[in-house]
């Protein structure tokens, strides 16, 4: 099998979303470009009730990804963690998916277990020589302020962690709401640990949490700065109907 290109979304938030389109569906439509959305919720001593956690959920199921709800010391070790366990699972449902067109409906279940462990190594192999790409949503609405510091030491972790996989890896951050729009970009795609301090470097913090704009803009980045022309129409009328509702609608997927 080729060595392939993952992509991902981490989301990186402590409560709802507020404002703009529906999170799930924004999830929903990175999914369509194969790009896999996971999301950490981070909670001090205030709980992100019953909605928060919901819509974390609801968010990584459309997403086609993991989510996890963490305390601020724990996130550096669960931002690698849900990284490459969703890398793994990306890699085994495209492996599963090969052995399906071989094997029949029955797929991996239908080899024997020395063969089993045989494609479990190469699922390792495939995870730590693929090219990885990152983008990671950093939530900074007001009640996220005193959780930037440990924001900050998981990019910085994260990002010396890229760099001992033998595959190539690169990452982005962006904060979200942004000064001028939904999603400002703190840290262009780059493989070097030392710009994890330009997330807090002239940050506004705000009131509003707009997750599902931000996860739209983000698509953008893995397409070269350009939402794909098959989403802006589609994009553009979630827009318009949000505005005239004045608040989020419902998706089923």
């Amino acid at each position: 099998m080729k060595e392939a290109t993952l992509r991902q979304i981490l989301v990186v938030t402590d409560g709802c979303s507020n404002s703009g389109m529906s999170p799930v569906a924004a999830a929903a439509l990175a999914r369509e470009q194969g790009i896999t959305v996971n999301v950490i919720g981070v909670i001090d001593k205030s709980e992100l009730g019953e909605k928060g956690e919901r819509e974390i959920r609801e968010i990584a199921e459309a997403g086609g990804g993991l989510c996890d709800i963490v305390y601020p010391q724990q996130l550096a070790q669960t931002v690698q963690m849900l990284t490459r366990k969703a890398m793994t699972r990306t890699i085994h449902q495209v492996v599963n998916k090969e052995l399906k067109e071989i094997l029949g409906d029955s797929g991996i279940e239908e080899l024997a277990p020395d063969k089993r462990v045989q494609v479990a190594g190469m699922v390792d192999e495939l995870g730590e020589k693929s090219s990885l790409n990152v983008v990671m949503l950093v939530d900074t609405s007001g009640s996220m302020k005193p959780k930037l510091s440990a924001v900050q030491q998981a990019i910085h972790d994260f990002s010396i962690s890229l760099h001992s996989r033998s595959g190539k890896s690169r990452m982005a951050v962006g904060s979200f709401p942004g000064k001028q729009k939904y999603l400002d970009i703190r840290i262009p795609w780059t493989d070097k640990v030392e710009q994890a301090h330009q997330l807090t470097s002239d940050l506004a913090m705000s009131g509003i949490t707009p997750t599902g704009p931000a996860i739209v803009e983000a698509i953008a980045l893995f397409e070269q700065d350009k939402l794909p022309s098959s989403l802006q129409e589609r994009y553009r009328d979630e827009e318009e109907n949000d505005d005239m509702n004045g608040s989020l609608r419902d998706h089923v997927f």
